[in-house]
């Protein structure tokens, strides 16, 4: 038999060489020659599975059962000849003995991993592709399986993480995507193999494809491919791959193909083979591409990450362990704003997510294939928010080149210099400065004073609803809470809630009860239960100096407490005091609590670094930056969502069970449809589009009432009186959707949506009293708005006291509004005029060129400094220079000592904001 091994592969020597057939003619005396790679993929036939009609292309048997007993195939999830023919002409290209096709790359993926049981370790590449990042995480929640992220292009980084009796798998990627990292397969392997010889070596090899690289013939145990990619070449099906040698894994990965049901269709397997047979002739055709691109780029001067390259880090143990260098790309530009240009300019380059296809695709990973990965994560394993991945297809290469070219000169990346008459490299003086601004900030040993804010919220339509699956509407109000992240010295942390009791109380950061913390790492994300034994040590060590009778300001400690410590590592543990004011009315249903969670979320995960913030080009003034609430909004959607899930943990510890609204609006501000997940329906948040700005009155009954308590009430009614409740909840959820759809219609009237919302509220109003959450003081409220203003008035919120809302028409008069709101106050309540819709969560610019650089207000005096509550001092505050720059001032005072009216406006006056 013929080895299936490239020529080019001088001196390689095949594991498994399944029969290919001799050709149809007189037999020579010479011996024959091993047939080449592009000849194995071309010929498809299997000695043992001759068609009984001599068919030149593999029939498609397009059927679901088989008659007959006892014969070969008898059910097409078990077994198909199509998908045989397929599986047998993959395991010849592959140098291995046994193949598997099954529905896609990470249906491969997951077939693998569940190889696995509770308490195996694996240890997985740091740059992986996404989808295999989640489904790692997801294996690591909910199976009980640790995995450890480790460098693998150093070997020796993984030997500490080699358990005999526990390691249980390896998982490697090479080259890495994006960033073509490169893993020395057969070091590893052999490494594995020693230390611990159980583990499991899998590979995925969709970079390269069989064609370049046989992680098998180095050592893998197991090799998976998303055949989407370059073994099908024409992205017209999905596919995946799974090859290996040894028969006890064959024998169980079948079992678990057949058991779960993904294996490959007929007509995709058809599909696949065909795609096959011009592997050689593609990959050909688009490496050679590829080596110009990346060779045109790197001679501009940018950063270019590809194998074939000489600088490559990686270069030479690849060019051991591969027969060539890909057709995947990336480079860098410096700067984000640029690189979204570059894409954006392109036309014969379509942008994907994808890639392996006949067509070049361009993108930006960390906003497309790779968004799913948290920010920290990302920038803890170095991909540059500004890269851009090319996948080099198989166009002429000049055509590509143009287009690429055209593409550099209309972002302004290139342009040419008639000196030389040609084109070169635009210096990046703003990416310059921010590389500088990087330095500077990362230098410190102490991070410098984040300053946060968040709005609150008003539910429109469907509070109490929403815990039960009915979709909830909601909106921010431009009343906000401001958190400060200061830097402390002295190995201490503290808190001051100013709005709670004034409450300030300071640790010792080695008196916290560390042992009772499991951290949460890098790019995992918090169980869906809280961690009660963390809850308990918290109460009953480090909060025991907190009298009971301040019992809001003590779970609000805890919710400190609790998020700096899960997020801390133990080489980490920054000290610092984290200050809050206010303008929102706490208690009182418009989302206060929501608002303080999404403040010490964003400043936590700050301090730790497990958020960054995007490199924003330098104004080209500082002395006149006054950007509004309303200014440009610039954190990442992937940070948005990071921040918003630990905000979540935090309303958890505060309400118990959240429905996840709350903490939503306060991050991403606006309006917003968010049902929960868990009901049988579609989940998640869904922004209203049009959104048009509606004014209301905000009136705090000044009435405390027990967020748990009303809602485990209704939980207990509907367990009683399951029909009522029911049929109310179906009622309400119909009043949602009437005022989603009424709200982003942009050809109803203005007149006729003030008229719909208006009834709207009210019926809503009504379900919500049957439910048992209203109050007498709402129901006063109600009243006096109604009469003799005809104002609809409803309760928001948890409801039992706290906030009613009053929506009021454009055309009503300023006096009778005053009436109005004076007479609430006479009676003892405290009235808020507002309007919804604004910017969610808020994070002053740490850059010194986007900050005034005085922030003391008018009315602080002389020489002050520290703010203390009566009785209890202060640590030393950091000095300017060791948390700011220049001669900006610290924040920390000012913050404390300004008048709550001014507090926005001084806010806002300090710099920069950057907004979700």
């Amino acid at each position: 038999m013929a080895p299936s091994i490239d020529s080019r592969a001088a001196g390689k020597l095949p594991v498994h060489d399944l029969p290919t057939p001799e050709p149809e003619s007189p037999r020579h005396l010479r011996p024959r020659k091993p047939y080449r790679f592009s000849t194995l993929c071309a010929t498809v036939e299997n000695p043992d599975m001759k068609d009984q009609y001599g068919s030149s292309s593999v029939p498609i048997y397009q059927t679901a059962t088989f008659k007959g007993v006892a014969g070969e195939y008898d059910y097409s999830r078990s077994g198909n000849p199509t998908r045989s023919h397929l599986q047998h002409h993959i395991a010849k290209i592959s140098s291995a003995a046994h193949a598997f096709t099954v529905s896609s790359g990470m249906a491969a993926c997951d077939s693998i991993l569940r190889l696995l049981k509770p308490g195996d370790e694996v240890i997985a590449g740091d740059d992986l592709y996404g989808g295999t990042n989640r489904l790692l995480t997801y294996i690591r929640t909910h199976v009980g399986v640790v995995v450890h992220h480790v460098d693998t292009t150093k070997p020796e980084l993984l030997h500490e993480f080699l358990h005999p009796g526990k390691t249980a798998m390896v998982l490697l990627e090479t080259p890495t995507n994006p960033l073509l990292k490169i893993v020395d397969i057969a070091t590893i392997s052999k490494d594995v193999k020693e230390r611990v010889p159980d583990a499991i070596v899998v590979v995925d090899n969709t970079m390269m494809s069989p064609y370049l690289q046989r992680p098998l013939e180095h050592g893998a145990d197991i090799v998976y491919d998303s055949a989407t990619k370059y073994l099908s070449g024409h992205h017209d099906l999905m596919a995946g791959a799974i090859t290996c040698n040894r028969d006890d894994i064959a024998q169980k990965l079948a079992h678990i193909v057949n058991s779960v049901g993904n294996a490959l269709t007929p007509i995709d397997s058809f599909l696949l083979l065909r795609g096959i047979k011009t592997l050689a002739l593609r990959m050909d055709r688009q490496q050679q591409s590829s080596q110009l691109v990346a060779e045109y780029l790197h001679d501009l001067g940018f950063v270019v990450h590809y194998p074939g390259l000489p600088d490559h880090p990686g270069a030479g143990v690849h060019q051991r362990i591969a027969d060539g260098n890909g057709a995947v790309l990336s480079f860098e530009t410096g700067n984000k704003e640029l690189s979204e240009k570059i894409v954006g300019s392109t036309r014969l380059w379509g942008i994907s997510v994808s890639f392996g296809c006949v067509n070049s695709l361009i993108s930006m990973p960390c906003v497309m294939s790779h968004a799913s990965i948290d920010p920290a994560t990302r920038a803890a394993r170095g991909l540059p928010e500004d890269l851009i991945r090319l996948c080099v297809g198989i166009e002429d290469s000049h055509d590509l080149l143009d287009d690429l070219e055209r593409a550099l000169i209309d972002a302004g990346a290139i342009a040419l210099d008639p000196s030389q008459n040609k084109y070169v490299r635009v210096p990046d003086d703003s990416a310059l400065t921010l590389a500088v601004q990087k330095l500077r900030l990362e230098g410190r040993s102490q991070p410098s004073e984040w300053f946060v804010s968040a709005p609150g919220k008003v539910i429109l339509f469907g509070e109490h609803a929403v815990v039960h699956g009915v979709t909830a509407v909601a909106a921010s109000v431009d009343l906000r809470c401001y958190g400060l992240a200061t830097p402390r010295n002295d190995g201490k942390i503290s808190v001051h809630l100013h709005d709670i009791g004034n409450l300030y109380h300071e640790w010792d950061v080695d008196s916290l009860p560390w042992d009772a913390v499991t951290p949460i790492g890098v790019g995992q994300v918090h169980p869906d239960e809280l961690d009660q034994k963390l809850l308990n040590a918290l109460t009953q060590r480090a909060l025991g100096g907190i009298d009971d009778e301040q019992k809001a300001a003590k779970v609000s400690a805890m919710v400190f407490l609790y998020l700096y410590m899960i997020l801390s590592r133990d080489e980490d543990r920054p000290t610092l005091n984290f200050s809050t004011r206010s303008t929102l009315p706490v208690s009182a249903g418009l989302g206060s609590s929501a608002s303080y969670s999404a403040c010490i979320a964003t400043a936590t995960l700050l301090v730790h670094k497990r958020i960054t913030l995007p490199k924003l080009p330098a104004p080209a003034s500082v002395d006149h930056i006054h950007i509004s609430h309303q200014g440009r909004r610039a954190i990442p959607p992937a940070t948005a969502e990071e921040i918003n899930r630990w905000a979540f943990v935090a309303e958890k510890i505060l309400h118990g069970n959240p429905s996840g609204v709350d903490n939503s609006v306060a991050v991403f501000g606006g309006a917003l449809a968010y049902t929960r997940a868990g009901f049988g329906k579609k989940s998640g948040m869904e922004s209203i589009q049009g959104f048009k700005s509606l004014k209301f009155l905000l009136t705090n009954s000044k009435v405390p009432r027990d967020t748990k308590k009303l809602v485990a009430g209704v939980g207990e009614k509907k367990a009683n009186e399951p029909d009522l409740v029911n049929g109310i909840l179906e009622s309400i959820q119909s009043i949602s959707d009437e005022a989603r759809r009424a709200l982003a219609d942009p050809e109803l009237s203005r007149d006729s949506l003030l008229t719909a919302l208006s009834a709207l509220m009210d019926e809503n109003h009504r379900h919500l009293v049957t439910l048992g959450v209203s109050h007498a003081a709402l129901e006063t409220i109600r009243e006096r708005t109604k009469n003799p203003y005809s104002l609809t008035t409803k309760l928001t919120g948890a409801g039992g006291g706290g906030c009613a809302v009053t929506l009021v028409p454009d055309d009503f008069k300023d006096e009778q509004l005053q009436d109005l709101i004076d007479g609430l106050i006479r009676e003892g309540f405290q009235p808020y005029l507002t309007s919804v819709g604004g910017s969610g969560l808020g994070i002053l610019s740490p850059y010194a060129e986007h900050r005034n650089r005085r922030s003391r207000p008018e009315h602080a005096p002389e020489g002050f400094g520290q703010v203390t509550p009566p009785d209890t001092p202060l640590p030393r505050e950091s000095s300017s220079e060791e948390g700011n720059d220049g001669d900006l001032d610290p924040l920390r005072a000012p913050f404390v000592s300004a008048d709550l009216a001014e507090l926005p406006e001084w806010a806002t006056g300090l710099g920069r904001w950057l907004y979700v």
